[in-house]
């Protein structure tokens, strides 16, 4: 089987699902998250473009529902042994059939944890198996509680973690000398996927975000390349991926000189980063690091040119983004806890003068200080 985990890191994933579901009194649950699946069993796929669902039992025994298409799918990357299909036919409606699934599990009248709040599970979908659930048993909105216990990463998991750090590394050292004067968007992009696939990397969850010149300005992928001038400004968002575990990092690299402009944002951004570091440890939340962030960009008379947000949790994740639920933003309580990865940027987008500056990447938290998974320091990058 192509299994990233051992078998015994498997059963630990499940033994502490098993208590939350213990805690809140839940008979089972339905996963719809590709990346609950495969956190808890390996399974991996695209297949969740589809309806599927990972029904767990409180005691622990899991049965998959899923197309023909990814039955051999599971039997070859996970540990489950109960794979069922639902058929592909004119009017089929697979709620009908997971109904009848969870009949045969003896859950009828049970309380069930439902996984609403992912992709893997459409608005259509949600209201096939709403109807179904209604009359069969009591459900309710339990999408955090995998969510949140991915949020501790396990020794194993550090493990590919620090792997695709390296990774994030080298798509930087490919992408480097290509960013000069005339260097193509498209060239980039190219290198640094390719650096990450020749070290033994996945695709990521979503694309790379790549701008220049006016599109620097940008916080998302969009088609169309360009070619970069004498002085130019080239906004990259990018991430190492192994074994689906994410390392985001960002960078805005100039070519030619730095303008007076980019100078004073590069050091606003750096000085925000820098604060967001000593707050992000335990003892500390989500909230606060937020507020360092924001704290600084006032101090610098950047506050409208921030985002509303500066990083977030990250891990395994799939298609279509590879930033987890918890995110760094104002008040939100979720604590700072050891052996959490997160992604902190610091994004300023000054419209008025069409000048852009980004500087990120990603931190193991510890018992104290939290540790750069990136090798490369902090210094403004101009070539």
């Amino acid at each position: 089987m192509a299994l990233h985990f051992d078998k015994t890191e498997f059963d630990a994933r499940r033994d502490r699902l098993i208590i939350e579901m213990a805690e809140r009194k839940l008979d089972a649950m339905l996963l719809f998250a590709q990346e609950s699946m495969y956190w808890l069993t390996g399974y991996d796929t695209f297949g969740f473009c589809f309806f599927q669902c990972l029904v767990v039992k409180a005691d622990g025994s899991m049965v998959l529902m899923t197309r023909s298409a990814d039955l051999r799918q599971a039997r070859h990357t996970s540990i489950l042994e109960n794979v069922v299909v639902w058929t592909d036919r004119d009017g089929a409606n697979p709620a009908v059939e997971l109904r009848n699934l969870l009949n045969e599990l003896d859950l009828l009248g049970c309380r069930i944890g439902v996984e609403y709040n992912t992709h893997g599970l459409t608005g259509r979908n949600t209201r096939l198996l709403d109807e179904e659930m209604k009359t069969f048993a009591t459900t309710e909105d339990a999408s955090e509680i995998i969510s949140r216990l991915r949020l501790l990463k396990s020794s194993a998991e550090i493990v590919k973690v620090e792997k695709a750090a390296a990774l994030s590394d080298d798509a930087l050292e490919a992408a480097l000398p290509l960013i000069k004067q005339g260097g193509d968007e498209g060239a980039i992009l190219a290198a640094m996927q390719g650096a990450i696939f020749a070290g033994g990397g996945d695709y990521p969850a979503n694309e790379f975000i790549i701008g220049s010149g006016a599109d620097a300005l940008l916080c998302r992928y969009k088609s169309g390349r360009r070619k970069l001038n004498k002085n130019d400004q080239l906004t990259l968002e990018w991430s190492g991926v192994f074994n689906h575990y994410h390392v985001p990092m960002m960078r805005t690299v100039l070519t030619g000189k730095a303008s007076r402009r980019h100078q004073e944002l590069f050091e606003a951004a750096k000085d925000a980063l820098t604060a967001v570091e000593k707050v992000m440890v335990p003892g500390k939340t989500f909230g606060d690091v937020f507020d360092a962030h924001a704290k600084v960009m006032e101090a610098h008379g950047l506050t409208r040119h921030r985002l509303n947000a500066c990083g977030y949790s990250v891990g395994a994740r799939f298609t279509p983004s590879w930033m987890e639920a918890q995110m760094f933003y104002a008040g939100n309580p979720e604590p700072i806890a050891p052996d959490m990865t997160l992604f902190a940027h610091m994004i300023i987008m000054d419209s008025d003068n069409e000048t852009a500056m980004t500087l990120g990447r990603t931190y193991l938290t510890t018992e104290s200080d939290p540790r750069p998974l990136s090798r490369h320091g902090l210094d403004l990058i101009v070539q």
